[in-house]
């Protein structure tokens, strides 16, 4: 009897996993990050603006396209649990004007440059897909650029962009928590740090 019931759960649990990979727009979420990167290189990259406007372009930019809440939580790791709300509102908005700050000038590397869409790859977690893309460089092998992109009902916003095979968010994840630990555990000096790397 025990059997039956462990057996019919397992099944269960397989049905609902494929149900929701399953449920999953692959080629809206791809239809995002490509709208995405057009604008990022066509409208802003390659505009003739100045470079404050390019930052504020792209402020708007990733503040529709990247679920920078979302990563925030992540990349702070299990001190987002014992942040007080006023250091995790500071964290988040810091977070953002740095990633901001950052991509408007990665993103310059790609200038005169196209992304070529490879499809997607399945995700583990719930709601996700991977959107595989290349981008031809001057030298030496196509860059290798996935977005991980998470579907909310109609809504899709990147929650991670690999590089190379580097996580951004898990980079910043490592590199974050082992500075609150090497502070104290502090989460203010994390803060103060990422201020300073803004100015």
């Amino acid at each position: 009897m025990k059997k039956s019931i462990l057996t019919a759960l397992l099944i269960a649990l397989c049905f609902w996993g494929n149900t929701a990979r399953a449920g999953i727009d692959n080629d809206g979420a791809e239809k995002f990050v490509r709208n995405m990167t057009n604008e990022g290189i066509e409208e802003i990259i390659n505009a003739n603006v100045s470079k404050a406007e390019k930052q504020k372009r792209f402020k708007k930019l990733f503040n529709d396209a990247l679920d920078l809440d979302f990563i925030g939580k992540y990349v702070l790791g299990r001190y987002w649990k014992t942040a007080t709300p006023q250091q995790k509102t500071e964290f988040i908005n810091t977070y953002r004007e740095l990633n901001t700050k950052v991509w408007s000038e990665r993103f310059d590397e790609f200038k005169g440059k196209q992304f070529e869409f490879k499809g997607t790859t399945p995700s583990n977690s719930a709601g996700q897909v991977f959107v595989n893309t290349i981008v031809a460089m001057d030298q030496g092998e196509p860059a290798s650029v996935v977005w991980r992109v998470k579907q909310n009902n109609n809504t899709f916003k990147i929650v991670d962009i690999i590089i190379e095979k580097v996580s951004l968010t898990m980079a910043n994840r490592n590199e974050y928590t082992a500075f609150i630990k090497n502070n104290n555990n502090n989460v203010d000096a994390l803060i103060d740090n990422l201020k300073t790397k803004l100015k």
